[in-house]
C-alpha cells in the first residue's frame, strides 16, 4: 500500500471537523476556563500571530487526520463505522491523553488545564473518526 493511498477528501473534512471542534471547545464552551488555566488574557491572545497559530494548528490537524486515514487504510479488511470511531477515540485516550498528561505532570501544570485539553483531544479524534467512518 502506498502511504498516500487515502481518501483525501475525508482527510481534509476530518481535519476541518477537528478544527471546528477546537473552535467551539476553546471558544464558548471552555474558552474562559482555558485562558485562566494557562494564565492568558483575551488581549494577550489577540496579540498572537493568528495566521501562524491557526495555520499551524490546521496543518497539525491535517497530519493527524492523514495518519488516522492511513491507519485505517492499512487493514486488509474494511473496518466498520463503529470500529473506526472507537479506534480514533482510542488513539486519543491511549496516546494523546497520556502524552499531554506526562508533559503536564513534569511542567507542573494544573489538573484543570489537563482536563480541558484532554477533553478536547478526545472530542477532536472522535470527530475525525466520525468523518473517516462516514466518508472513508
Amino acid at each position: 500500500m502506498n502511504i498516500f493511498d487515502v481518501n483525501w477528501i475525508a482527510v481534509v473534512v476530518a481535519a476541518l471537523a477537528g478544527f471546528v471542534v477546537g473552535g467551539i471547545w476553546y471558544g464558548p464552551i471552555m474558552g474562559k476556563k482555558w485562558m485562566g488555566a494557562v494564565g492568558l488574557t483575551e488581549e494577550q491572545i489577540k496579540e498572537g500571530n493568528m495566521g501562524m497559530i491557526y495555520g499551524g494548528a490546521f496543518a497539525f490537524s491535517l497530519v493527524a487526520s492523514w495518519t488516522l486515514a492511513h491507519t485505517f487504510a492499512t487493514y486488509a479488511v474494511d473496518l466498520s463505522f463503529t470500529v473506526k470511531v472507537l479506534t480514533a477515540f482510542g488513539v486519543a485516550l491511549g496516546f494523546i491523553v497520556p502524552a499531554i498528561g506526562t508533559n503536564y505532570l513534569f511542567s507542573q501544570k494544573g489538573k484543570s488545564l489537563f482536563f480541558i485539553d484532554a477533553g478536547y483531544w478526545l472530542l477532536f479524534y472522535t470527530a475525525m473518526g466520525l468523518v473517516h467512518a462516514s466518508l472513508g
